[in-house]
């Protein structure tokens, strides 16, 4: 009898001994895992996959000079084309500026006895020309002292070039080429022709000419 309680004292304390160990090595692992470092987690890294939107191209602004050089240029247009509208009003009466004369009507002896005498007064073309440098305006007539052409070398002409001709004007009814000079000849009616001299080593007007092609001969002949 004895024995067999000493037996059972003896697997209880077995028993017990190992409910100890068991629950010491549980709150180790406990311990463990309390104090192991939490992992850091990976920094996102900056994607270099291209992202399907085009970068934006740079715009271009017009510099102060473009700007002013186009001011410039539509000045000039316009300038000009104000001063040939001018020029050709005026030859519809068969005059230009600066003279009050006018080819067909007027009689070259009486704007002799108001101007003077010319600087050079020579045949050539179809009649004799008479030039006054300093009004620079020459006349053209023919023997009974008929102006049949009146022209203009002010130097207000010397910037007009063809392209300003055409954009006023357009294209002249006839172009005829004399040594170094172009003609552009515009029918400004049944009486007057307006011709632009332009000389070809400038491409710019060297002088103009309002031309009654009627009076180019003697109607006073017999």
């Amino acid at each position: 009898m004895n024995q067999t309680k000493r037996f059972k004292q003896f697997a209880i304390g077995i028993s017990f001994a190992l409910a100890l160990s068991l629950t010491a090595c549980s709150n180790e692992a406990t311990n463990v895992e309390a104090t192991q470092p939490v992992a850091e987690m990976p920094s996102e890294q900056p994607s270099t996959e291209p992202t399907g939107a085009p970068s934006p191209e740079p715009t271009l602004e017009p510099t102060k000079d473009s700007e002013q050089s186009g001011n410039g240029a539509a000045e000039h247009g316009s300038e000009m084309s104000t001063l040939i509208g001018s020029i050709y009003d005026l030859a519809k009466d068969g005059k230009v500026a600066g003279s009050e004369y006018a080819a067909h009507s007027s009689l070259f002896d009486e704007i002799e006895l108001k101007w003077g005498k010319p600087e050079t007064n020579e045949s050539a073309g179809k009649g004799m020309y008479a030039t006054y440098k300093d009004k620079g305006i020459t006349f053209g007539y023919n023997k009974g002292m008929v102006v049949f052409d009146v022209r203009s070398y002010s130097d207000k002409l010397k910037n007009i070039t063809l392209k300003d001709l055409d954009i006023a004007l357009g294209t002249a009814e006839e172009k005829t080429v004399s040594g170094d000079d172009e003609i552009y000849t515009y029918e400004v009616n049944k009486q007057y022709q307006l011709k632009f001299v332009i000389t070809k080593s400038t491409g710019k007007v060297d002088h103009i000419s309002v031309y009654s092609a009627d009076d180019t001969k003697n109607n006073m002949a017999g």
